[in-house]
């Protein structure tokens, strides 16, 4: 029997993003495995979950036993579903997929069932301050090869709006909801008109809108065929997806924000998303998600994981070993790396004209130099855009 001999977290911030990953190691000398357990705004409580919570917990259980830690480290602590733990759990998950492939000398996919496709199909992300620069930016994609994009004007919710503040407002970041409804639609005629549609285009609303105005905005989208709409609402509005499907046949994308069950099982059972957007590592890892594939591919809803820079190339590698095996595989988000990231990480995924690919190692086939992730320190702040507010200086979700 293998068991687990430590656990620890390395915190590590390359690209100036604070990242979390997992390292199990095992009584079998030099075996060892990754996982990502990144949550970067609470980076230093899921690292206290893993070094003082579940390393106690895990030592001297047999690494074969996926299933069986999962389940029972999900209700060790009693109270579950919070995404401090989630992710740290996803860590531990995923670093033991990665030994269970080193074991069986096979990549992670092939435990998962096999390649359903060789590569997958990802799409990047276009911003501007104007329609004009928005068009420049797609363009460019383009040349790179890719054939999806997500299209933003001045991130989530706009910038530079001409916004009239009441006296003594508190500091944030401010944006007008109908100004940034107007300007996406502008947007989204240039793009038409300009590139054309043989490109297919994303937008993603961050949760930036009334529930009522969601409705009306996906509807005014319609015309321009995205291939998907993506986090029209809050978790806590779950229910007014609903009106959305009524009102529009624009796909919708969800799920960014998920960690418990009970927010995604009504919109998958309801058929009322078109595709299920979640951070991998938010929901517990693997082996939740696998289970999800399954649920999702009942309903006839593909994936599109969450893939920004606040993931690590070890939970990017995670999505795309899913990606791969997965026979309702919808598209994958591709952040790219800049080349700090390979100063701490081998074996990353790589990308090819809208295209990423596992490599054939076993496990995950990604490692890390931990020395080097030492000299990338992370930083405790509060990202800018978490605080957005309306002209009056309400607080609105990010």
């Amino acid at each position: 029997m293998i068991t687990i001999r430590d656990v620890k977290a390395i915190l590590t911030a390359p690209e100036g993003i604070n990242l979390v990953v997992v390292k199990i190691e095992t009584s079998e000398p030099g075996l060892y495995g990754l996982g990502c357990a990144t949550f970067t705004q609470r980076y230093l409580t899921v690292a206290s979950a893993i070094e003082d919570h579940l390393k106690p917990f895990l030592i001297g259980k047999d690494v074969h036993r996926i299933e069986d830690i999962w389940q029972t480290a999900m209700v060790s602590g009693y109270w579950r579903n919070g995404p401090e733990f989630n992710n740290a759990l996803s860590g531990v998950d995923m670093a033991l997929w990665d030994i269970k492939g080193k074991i069986a000398g096979l990549p992670v996919y092939q435990l998962l069932g096999g390649k359903c496709r060789e590569g997958a199909a990802i799409y990047k992300h276009a911003d501007g301050s104007s329609k004009e620069e928005v068009e420049k930016n797609v363009r460019a994609c383009l040349e790179e090869g890719y054939r999806y994009v997500r299209c933003q004007m001045g991130l989530y919710g706009g910038r530079d709006h001409k916004i009239v503040k009441p006296d003594h407002a508190l500091d944030g970041a401010y944006y007008d909801p109908k100004v940034y409804r107007r300007g996406i639609i502008e947007m989204f005629e240039h793009l038409r008109s300009t590139i054309g549609w043989d490109v297919e285009l994303i937008h993603d609303i961050h949760e930036r809108l009334t529930p009522i105005d969601a409705v009306g905005f996906a509807k005014q989208l319609e015309k321009f065929e995205l291939f998907y709409l993506e986090d029209a609402l809050p978790p806590e509005q779950i229910e007014w997806f609903k009106l959305i499907r009524q009102h529009t046949t624009t796909p919708i994308a969800m799920g960014e924000l998920f960690n418990n069950p009970n927010e995604w099982m009504p919109l998958i059972s309801g058929r009322l998303i078109d595709y299920i957007r979640i951070h991998v590592s938010q929901i517990g890892g693997i082996t939740p998600a696998q289970k999800m594939i399954s649920l999702c591919e009942a309903y006839g809803i593909r994936t599109a994981w969450h893939g920004p820079g606040d993931v690590s190339p070890v939970g990017h590698a995670a999505n795309v070993h899913l990606d791969v095996s997965s026979i309702n595989f919808g598209i994958q988000e591709w952040n790219g790396f800049k080349d700090e990231i390979h100063e701490v990480f081998s074996g990353i995924p790589e990308s090819r004209d809208g295209y990423v690919y596992p490599n054939e190692k076993p496990g995950l086939g990604i490692d890390i130099d931990e020395k080097m992730a030492a000299k990338f320190q992370c930083e405790n702040v509060v990202p800018a855009w978490t605080l957005a507010r309306l002209p009056d200086g309400t607080s609105a979700r990010p």
